[in-house]
């Protein structure tokens, strides 16, 4: 057992599945990213094309992190059944060859594109924030390491995600004359492909799950990915907001 799950003190008798979930919502409830100042700023309409700009690059480190953090998590399976539902997050947003549909990532450049950012400097990254890529590249190390109900566990922020997506949508398009409907439709899809795989994702966890030890972790781990997001967050507020930008990050002339 990692370092990670010994970390945890037993503490009372095993919860029942529902109050397993209940934990686990209790989470979002608590420490999902919608709390968080910056994106109250971007949704409201607060900021400027550059800080949106910036929040856009940076949040592709995010989502290129995804499919990497799947196929981690896959490796690892042997239960065929679980691999065949696993697989389709990876072509969500990688789309599938021979091509069906771009996929989550293409329509994520869509919007950065509408921004004017160049392709090829999104997808290198590399005027990303150190912070940025440390915390993506330690959600793929959370998955890696974990086992597996855990790391299926901090997948379960998507429970939450529908409601920010909708929130997002509605409030850059009214908000941004910058942002046009095109520019939007990675949130319209997520508006679907989250709920489904976390339906699948928390009755995963809710059946393996079966030690107090094991189900104080499986809720750790959301809290584990809800600061994951928020130290995104943290990242671009410091750096766009304040003007606190590290060398070689993105500068964009409005901030």
């Amino acid at each position: 057992m990692n370092e990670f799950v010994k970390s945890f003190v037993p503490g009372g008798p095993v919860m029942s599945p529902d109050e397993l979930e209940t934990a686990i919502r209790a989470v979002g409830a608590e420490r999902y990213h919608d709390k968080h100042e910056f994106h109250k700023l971007l949704h409201g309409g607060k900021l400027n094309k550059g800080q949106v700009s910036a929040w856009a690059l940076n949040r592709y480190v995010y989502q290129e992190a995804i499919p990497r953090k799947d196929a981690a998590f896959m490796s690892r399976v042997h239960d065929r059944e679980l691999r065949r539902e696993w697989i389709h997050r990876i072509h969500d947003h990688d789309g599938k060859v021979p091509l069906e549909e771009e996929g989550g990532l293409e329509r994520w450049l869509i919007l950065t594109d509408g921004l004017g950012l160049d392709r090829d400097y999104v997808t290198s990254m590399e005027g990303a924030l150190p912070a940025t890529r440390y915390a993506c590249e330690a959600y793929v190390y959370f998955v890696r390491e974990q086992p597996l109900v855990v790391a299926a566990a901090s997948s379960l922020t998507e429970l939450f995600a529908p409601s920010i997506h909708r929130e997002r949508i509605a409030g850059m398009l009214e908000r941004y004359d910058f942002i046009n409907d095109p520019e939007m439709e990675y949130g319209k899809r997520r508006l679907n492909q989250a709920p489904r795989d976390a339906t699948f994702a928390l009755e995963f966890v809710k059946k393996y799950a079966k030690s107090r030890y094991i189900q104080e972790a499986c809720v750790n781990a959301v809290r584990f990915k809800c600061n994951v997001l928020w130290a995104q967050l943290d990242a671009l507020h410091l750096a766009y907001v304040h003007g606190m930008i590290p060398p070689g990050a993105y500068r964009p002339e409005e901030v």
